[in-house]
């Protein structure tokens, strides 16, 4: 992975930035250079370590659901998204038809696509690369990588989380399938909320404004609304529409805003 946070030479560097960084798009100019290599490594390691350690969770839930260790297992070798395998073991838990589950979990897990579409501008990885590094192109990844000032750091972080989150998730995974018989009634200890609590508490530092914070309280009151009436794992895929709702809202008002203000210019 070492090589993926090296950038050819020459390649987008500031005369005064330090490692050779190239900036990334959208990045402050005196945020150039301003977080070492350690402190994103460390940023990375706490997300991976407090996320992966969830995968027991995982395990358990699944196991409780009905599936088999081998088959928990692949699902989190090979799907690797932890809201649309918490979904479809839920959806199977429930007494749901597998390919209903399985509908519901790929749409859920479609998102990735949208940030592999954000992430492929930033970190600017070799073609032979990208095919590996679309399997780490999560929740958390993204969360990590976004934030970064050069595309170094944005290298750094993703492929550290990327790493970290997949040894230990995987890990647990297959921890938590061989100890569900030992903590018998795995619904009654909550577990499947262990990994969309992990999310939230990175999430919610990152609403800073006003039109974030409203969005999210929104996401959450049609998800929670939905809940009772629609099949697992829908209410949480239309609860993406707070986003264009209050987008389309705060665009209204600012227009109203203008025209009034422009009403009394010409008075």
């Amino acid at each position: 992975m070492a090589e993926q946070t090296t950038l050819p030479e020459g390649f987008g560097e500031a005369a005064d930035a330090p490692h050779g960084s190239a900036t990334v798009p959208g990045a402050q100019p005196d945020a150039v250079g301003a977080k070492s290599d350690s402190a994103v490594v460390r940023d990375a390691l706490g997300v991976g370590i407090a996320v992966g350690l969830s995968g027991f969770a995982f395990g358990v839930t699944s196991a409780g659901s009905g599936l088999s260790l081998l088959q928990t297992c692949a699902l989190s070798l090979a799907v690797f998204t932890g809201a649309s395998q918490f979904a479809l073991v839920g959806a199977l838990a429930a007494g749901g038809n597998p390919y209903t589950a399985a509908a519901g979990a790929f749409f859920l897990g479609v998102r990735n696509s949208f940030y592999g579409l954000r992430l492929s501008q930033l970190l600017a990885l070799p073609r032979a690369l990208r095919p590996f590094a679309a399997q780490w192109v999560i929740d958390e990844t993204t969360a990590v990588t976004l934030p970064q000032p050069t595309r170094r750091a944005a290298r750094i972080g993703f492929a550290v989380t990327g790493l970290t989150l997949y040894v230990l998730w995987n890990l647990t995974t297959l921890l938590g399938a061989l100890g569900a018989e030992a903590l018998g009634d795995t619904d009654a200890w909550g577990l499947d909320a262990a990994s969309p609590a992990v999310f939230l508490a990175l999430l919610a530092p990152m609403l800073k404004s006003t039109t974030e914070r409203i969005t999210a309280a929104l996401a959450v009151l049609l998800a929670l609304g939905l809940l009772p009436v629609l099949p697992a794992g829908v209410p949480v895929l239309l609860s993406a529409l707070a986003a264009p709702a209050v987008l389309f809202l705060s665009g209204r008002r600012k227009g109203t805003s203008r025209g009034t203000a422009t009403a009394e210019e010409n008075r």
